[in-house]
């Protein structure tokens, strides 16, 4: 059985929780990393050697970096329902890219001030800076959204779930502005509708 090291409220983990229900995976999760510490698996930087989270035990086969596990689980597991077939697959892969390498420090930035920041202690200039990038990366979605339903084009894909996690962050953040994205927010209410969504994304931020 498939073992996911993580612990539930990690964006990261949630990312591969939701891929393994879209796959109807079974699977074991250990709690790691966060106050939980490595406790639970005190191995676990045999694992991870960057000691974060998630990892996953596949029968052996260990994989780390929550958007390549994502990618795995659907080529292994998927027999296609979740890889998108031609170019659609690498409009997907770029995309779950531009959420690793483009939005995710904003988004990062942004959560750990307002969610896991005292109020007394938040950096006002972090904020303003993150949220001036946000503004202006989340319409460039929006645009793409705009000619398809989903990331990768007419159907739900891998590359949804990680673009998915961070807009239930963005859309869930209290206290900040957002513009008005009729594409992007049609998209992620689609996703919400998902019961693996339902089940793992509606977490209280913390």
């Amino acid at each position: 059985m498939l073992k996911v090291f993580g612990r539930a409220d990690s964006i990261n983990v949630m990312k591969v929780l939701w891929a393994a229900h879209e796959l109807d995976l079974p699977f074991e999760r250990v709690d790691v990393g966060g106050r939980f510490a490595f406790a639970n698996a005190p191995d676990y930087l045999r694992m991870n050697p960057n000691g974060r989270v998630p990892a996953v035990d596949d029968g052996g086969f260990v994989l780390w970096e929550s958007n390549v596990v994502v990618r795995y689980l659907g080529h292994t597991y998927g027999s296609g329902r979740l890889v998108p077939p031609g170019r659609g697959r690498w409009i997907g892969e770029q995309w779950m890219d531009w959420q690793q390498t483009t939005l995710h420090l904003p988004m990062r930035d942004i959560f750990w001030q307002l969610v896991r920041t005292p109020v007394a202690r938040r950096d006002a200039a972090v904020i303003r800076t993150a949220h001036e990038q946000l503004v202006k990366l989340w319409p460039i979605l929006d645009e793409h959204l705009a000619r398809a339903p989903f990331v990768a084009g007419d159907a739900f894909s891998v590359a949804d779930i990680p673009l998915g996690c961070m807009a239930y962050r963005w859309f869930a953040l209290e206290g900040i502005e957002r513009p008005a994205l009729g594409h992007l927010e049609a998209w992620w209410r689609r996703l919400a509708e998902r019961p693996g969504y339902r089940r793992y994304l509606t977490l209280p931020l913390t």
